[in-house]
């Protein structure tokens, strides 16, 4: 049974972007995986996003990407929103993905702007209501032309918040602008895509966070949004300036190698990367302790 949601909170508020667990040889660690999703749900998330970019999804199989929707829905399914990334740069391939997250239980779909290929404003909405419209399931868009190339411009999602399915958009683009004016003409609901951002991104009408920093500070994202969402927003703010050295650490270099680097300091599942990605050497591991201490997180 999936968990409740709103119009407005479709797939909850705070939600941890999980990276994919790996054993010391490389595959799949779907014991970890499943204990890694209950730990962040335990500790406030109420959606997971799998096998996103933090879930080093461009080199994991389709095989392996169903296991991982499958294993963390069977573990936190029922007391949280899973969310399958589903994006690739072939509107095809991501249409099967969609297809086989849907049979296997997935709440949600996650759609990153195809890269690389930097396909047209009418490609966008092309590939995006093709995704949409292949499954029964909600869809989150997620805008990042850092990653793909291509910003999704407020004209086309104020046309693609049309589709009846199409109800969410995480935003990386880091531009409150044109966030603000795609809030208010679209009704999506508005997740930041970027930590730094958080709080700024609330205060012109986000309902939540999609993190990669959740991974070690979830209470306090959460003591964040529900201290402004209260109206306290001095106290949102002493929460947003304290995690400052985490936000700036855990982006270093990529979140995921981060991420994995600061779970093996915790003892928490992650274990190691997939090339292209290599992990932290010792002088980067040192400057991430030292950054996450300054911020409040204990190792």
């Amino acid at each position: 049974m999936a968990p409740t949601s709103t119009p407005q909170t479709p797939f909850g508020r705070v939600l941890t972007a999980m990276v994919t667990p790996l054993t010391a040889d490389g595959a799949l660690d779907l014991d970890g995986a499943q204990r890694l999703a209950t730990h962040l749900v335990d500790a406030g998330n109420d959606g997971l996003i799998v096998n996103g970019t933090t879930g080093e999804s461009p080199t994991t199989s389709n095989a392996e990407k169903t296991e991982l929707v499958r294993v963390v829905v069977e573990a936190v399914g029922d007391r949280a929103h899973v969310v399958a990334g589903v994006g690739t740069n072939d509107t095809r391939h991501s249409i099967e993905l969609a297809r086989a997250a849907e049979k296997t239980g997935a709440h949600g779909l996650l759609t990153v702007t195809p890269y690389y290929s930097k396909p047209p404003q009418e490609g966008l909405l092309q590939h995006f209501t093709a995704i949409a419209d292949s499954t029964e399931l909600p869809v989150m868009l997620y805008d990042i032309p850092g990653r793909s190339g291509v910003p999704i411009n407020t004209e086309t999602i104020v046309r693609l918040a049309e589709h009846p399915r199409i109800v969410a958009n995480k935003d990386a683009k880091g531009d409150l602008g044109r966030a603000s004016w795609a809030i208010a003409r679209s009704e999506l609901a508005w997740y930041s895509g970027d930590d730094m951002l958080n709080l700024p991104l609330l205060s012109v009408g986000a309902v939540g966070f999609v993190s990669v920093v959740g991974h070690v500070v979830t209470p306090e994202l959460r003591a964040m949004l529900d201290a402004f969402t209260t109206g306290d927003v001095r106290k949102a703010t002493e929460i947003h300036q304290k995690l400052l050295p985490v936000f700036t650490g855990m982006f270093r270099t990529q979140g995921v190698i981060t991420t994995k680097a600061a779970l093996t300091l915790q003892g928490l599942p992650g274990g190691p990367l997939r090339l292209p990605l290599v992990e932290l050497s010792l002088e980067e591991t040192h400057q991430l302790k030292i950054d996450l201490a300054a911020g409040g997180v204990h190792l």
